[in-house]
């Protein structure tokens, strides 16, 4: 296969888009950036990093060879750049750069010609369950050995390929991270038994994977000479290996990190509130109540 020169193309577009866009804001608002701003700012270019890694290099080149190495491609896309790129939340720095005129153009298509009624109905893929479809039956597609195969033989659509993955991985993980200015639907609990409900579909395709006694991917079963001289069968199970292991990796340190977080939300551990201080006494039109049982004891001491 050619090299992926528009899947480079594409991440050094969104690449200098957000730069244009965080140096647009840092002008108008005329302060240094905050530090949670530049961690942003690092998770965004990680993902981007970890994306290219993917697509672009040696790891591309021998993909074409090796089974388990396509499915590196796939491990980096979906558990590493996909959620680095919504914790990097640059959804407004990449837009911020554009023309306002083709801004507001734009915003306004989508938003009220009838043409563009069937988009507004992917607002779906946003909500939870909308999104948990989309990665599951994008992820189960994709592993269908003839779309497998068709995807590994022609770049186009192996670029489809990668791209429906990013997409679909960064509608999901958006559904379970902070990502201002998204808004998160569900609660702490919640994301945990969503992310893990969207683990069991990669598990169940690695599980096929690494128990099945013959090759399921003919592209792969037909390569005569493979890198390190493994067998067809021992490559599909070294791949099923990495999706099971590789593929939960994020997502169980995710599940980790919020059951941590909630059970260090447990009322026990929170810090007592002092108890309320009762109202004082309101004075009497006489005056406060002490000065009236003076007045009335001295009364009686002078009768």
């Amino acid at each position: 296969m050619p090299q992926a020169v528009l899947p480079l193309a594409l991440i050094s577009l969104f690449g200098a888009l957000y730069a244009l866009g965080e140096r647009r804001t840092a002008r108008l608002l005329r302060r240094p950036r905050s530090s949670r701003d530049r961690l942003h700012s690092l998770y965004f270019y990680a993902g981007l990093v970890a994306s290219a890694v993917a697509v672009v290099g040696p790891i591309d080149t021998y993909a074409e060879k090796l089974f388990w190495v396509h499915m590196v491609q796939h491990v980096l896309l979906l558990g590493v750049a996909a959620p680095l790129i919504v914790l990097g939340a640059p959804w407004m720095s990449i837009w911020r750069p554009l023309p306002l005129g083709f801004r507001r153009s734009v915003a306004g298509t989508i938003a009220h010609s009838p043409w563009c009624a069937p988009l507004r109905a992917l607002k779906v893929l946003g909500r939870p369950v909308g999104a948990w479809l989309a990665y599951s039956v994008d992820l189960v597609t994709w592993h269908i050995p003839a779309a497998y195969d068709l995807a590994a033989r022609q770049r186009a659509v192996h670029d489809l390929e990668h791209l429906s993955f990013m997409v679909f991985g960064i509608l999901l993980w958006a559904q379970v991270l902070q990502s201002p200015p998204l808004r998160l639907r569900l609660r702490d609990i919640h994301r945990v038994y969503y992310i893990v409900g969207a683990s069991i579909v990669g598990w169940m395709i690695s599980l096929v994977l690494v128990f099945s006694s013959t090759p399921l991917y003919p592209f792969y079963a037909h390569i005569a000479n493979r890198p390190g001289g493994i067998s067809a069968i021992a490559d599909q199970q070294l791949a099923g290996g990495i999706m099971l292991v590789g593929g939960s990796l994020s997502m169980t340190i995710f599940v980790f990190a919020q059951i941590y977080a909630w059970l260090g939300d447990e009322p026990g551990e929170r810090p007592r509130q002092p108890p309320a201080r009762s109202p004082d006494p309101q004075p009497s039109a006489d005056g406060p109540p002490g000065a009236t049982r003076a007045l009335a004891h001295a009364g009686a001491d002078r009768d």
